[in-house]
């Protein structure tokens, strides 16, 4: 196969690189770093396989993948991230993704697995990812299945924490019908205060501390 790879972390992406072509004896096609570089690069390279971060310094890599795919919709996708939670698990779901490997957890020999399954047109989603995946399914008051789109992205709001005034001037919306979401948001949950609705938010991955900037070295 032909293989873009997309990761910030230097060292990870040669261990990446390394894994695809000198392990499996695929083509290594194109390289990015940022979400920027990888909308220039993978639709110039032409891959059969993206492997995908989807934790970049300057834009989700959902979004990446999203405008990949307005030109290949078929792209073979496998999804790598240094953490899932269940927001992330739904956003997988729903990207129709054909695998996942957790940096934290997972091996190069599972990376390798993964990348030869997607090969022969399979699936690799390692076995803590199903099982998270068949507890949510199993879940009927799980966030994404109980909230509607709006309740969600003003949950996450919450959790940054806003005000309900900061929340309204955002969304283009007035401060009573903030508040209305947000107490129809807790009685949803069983939350029974902002706090709270704001610690739920970021246990579930709603909302998550933004990406630490490196420091570039000096020239």
């Amino acid at each position: 196969m032909k293989i873009a790879i997309v990761e910030d972390e230097r060292l990870f992406r040669d261990v990446l690189h390394k894994a695809c072509a000198a392990d499996l004896g695929h083509e290594v096609v194109g390289e990015a770093g940022t979400g920027r570089e990888a909308l220039l690069v993978v639709p110039s390279a032409h891959p059969d396989l993206l492997v995908l971060d989807i934790h970049l310094p300057d834009m989700d890599g959902f979004e990446v993948l999203r405008s990949v795919r307005r030109k290949r919709a078929l792209l073979k996708t496998l999804v790598i991230s240094s953490f899932f939670d269940d927001y992330l698990l739904c956003r997988i779901e729903r990207a129709d993704v054909q695998g996942f490997i957790d940096k934290s957890t997972n091996t190069v020999s599972e990376l390798s697995l993964a990348i030869a399954a997607i090969e022969r047109g399979s699936t690799y989603f390692p076995m803590p990812f199903m099982e998270a995946c068949r507890a949510h399914s199993r879940n009927p008051v799980a966030f994404d299945k109980v909230l509607t789109d709006r309740e969600q992205t003003i949950l996450s709001l919450v959790g940054e924490p806003l005000s309900d005034a900061k929340i309204a001037a955002q969304l283009q919306v007035s401060p009573e019908t903030v508040e209305k979401h947000r107490f129809n948001i807790m009685r949803k949950l069983g939350l029974r205060s902002r706090a709270e609705s704001a610690r739920f938010a970021r246990r579930c991955g709603l909302k998550r501390p933004p990406v630490a900037q490196r420091p570039r070295p000096a020239p």
